[in-house]
């Protein structure tokens, strides 16, 4: 992708981002390519990261043509489930913008008030101030078509309607209303009867360049050596009779070099290239969406969420032996047109994202409206049984035939 910076950036204006939400003649995406580092390297020298491993092929590694190596270091849906929880009630200021849902997965009986103490065995359903297990739906992995959701009696129908409404008429303003995110980064109603996919608004994913595997080896070390003759000779014939290993239980020492079918035991990999994160906004598919009577308000209401959420900074620790940070203080974003080169454009500034912040809000009003119409806000309960059902459906079910 060519760019070209510009001296200055060009502001966002309402007229402007209007125009990126309903000018069928208007920009294709607005692209970020973020810079990042191990928390222990240097800019400029190799970094060293632990990729995600997969069954069966261990790290996803590419080898180009010219013979670079290519690190898949976060995909496009792992990025996606880690954007999405910034809308969620206490992790900031987009919150206020979103309905927030709450799925009751389970309850534990407190076993002190009135409730517990009359009955032998406390019932979390009927004790007065149970522990509850929830899951917001930003953390749910298929957010408005996940299986919890099918689970959810109060919340399904709800749900269903907006899937069917989107399938039959091409309506997404009940969806956007219920679950706006579910349309920011996309969904597949694959376990519901609608079978509706609607395509990502923000794609990120995460890169390393030119790269090699490493490998690690472990030793543990366990106290057999430090017991009586008496007390291994009691261990070895109790782990004898179970027939189980000494070492799984802790006591011979056990190392780790090769996995069972001979393969080095992976060490994370080399980079000498970037680590890189690559952001972009998908405009047309923003366009593509139709919203009845609200759709240009829909369009903009959901381009000031998804430039919000693709400029959030997320928490970059993304798993043991893979803690990155941002490699500068300014990310440069690029307005991308239907032909000619990119544009620079002022994202991530505090002024544009207060600018964003009140689009937002200006546009949300009624979608703010009807999501407490709905009441959204109750919890919602996970139902077993419903999710029972959901197991006994035919794959022609699941996938909406």
């Amino acid at each position: 992708m060519s760019q070209q910076a510009t001296a200055q950036p060009d502001k966002l204006t309402t007229e402007l981002l209007d125009s990126w939400a309903n000018d069928p003649n208007g920009p294709v995406a607005l692209h970020l390519k973020q810079r990042l580092l191990a928390v222990e390297g240097v800019d400029g020298e190799e970094q060293i990261l632990y990729p995600p491993t997969y069954a069966n092929i261990g790290y996803n590694i590419d080898r180009l043509a010219d013979g670079t190596r290519v690190a898949l270091i976060d995909s496009v849906g792992s990025q996606a489930n880690r954007i999405e929880p910034l809308f969620k009630s206490g992790s900031g200021d987009l919150a206020e913008l979103v309905p927030q849902i709450e799925i009751v997965l389970r309850k534990e009986a407190c076993g002190t008030c009135d409730a517990c103490k009359r009955t032998k065995k406390p019932n979390g359903d009927k004790c007065e101030k149970p522990w509850k297990e929830k899951r917001s739906l930003f953390e749910l992995a298929h957010r408005a078509a996940d299986a919890v959701v099918q689970s959810c009696p109060t919340l399904l129908p709800k749900v269903e309607e907006a899937f069917s409404t989107l399938r039959k008429t091409g309506d997404a303003s009940l969806l956007c209303t219920i679950a706006p995110t579910s349309l920011v980064f996309g969904c597949w109603d694959s376990r519901g009867g609608s079978g509706e996919k609607r395509p990502r608004l923000v794609r990120a994913i995460i890169r390393a360049w030119d790269v090699d595997e490493l490998h690690t080896a472990a030793q543990f070390n366990s106290v057999w050596k430090a017991l009586s003759e008496e007390q291994q000779s009691v261990l070895a014939r109790e782990a004898n009779a179970k027939k189980k290993k000494l070492s799984v239980t802790g006591f011979a020492d056990a190392p780790a070099v090769t996995y069972k079918d001979g393969r080095r035991v992976l060490g994370g990999i080399v980079a000498r290239g970037p680590i890189q994160r690559d952001v972009t906004i998908n405009l047309v598919a923003l366009r593509g969406l139709n919203g009845g009577e609200k759709t240009e308000a829909m369009r903009k209401y959901l381009l000031a969420l998804s430039i919000l959420s693709g400029t959030g900074d997320i928490d970059l620790f993304l798993r043991e032996g893979c803690n990155l940070k941002y490699a500068h203080d300014a990310d440069e974003w690029y307005l991308v047109p239907r032909r000619g080169e990119d544009v620079q454009v002022d994202l991530a500034s505090d002024e544009a994202h207060t600018f964003l912040r009140e689009y937002a809000h200006e546009h949300y009003k009624p979608f703010k409206e009807a999501w407490d119409a709905l009441k959204l806000g109750v919890e919602h309960e996970f139902d077993l049984k419903a999710a029972t059902q959901l197991l006994g459906k035919t794959p022609d079910e699941e996938e909406g035939a």
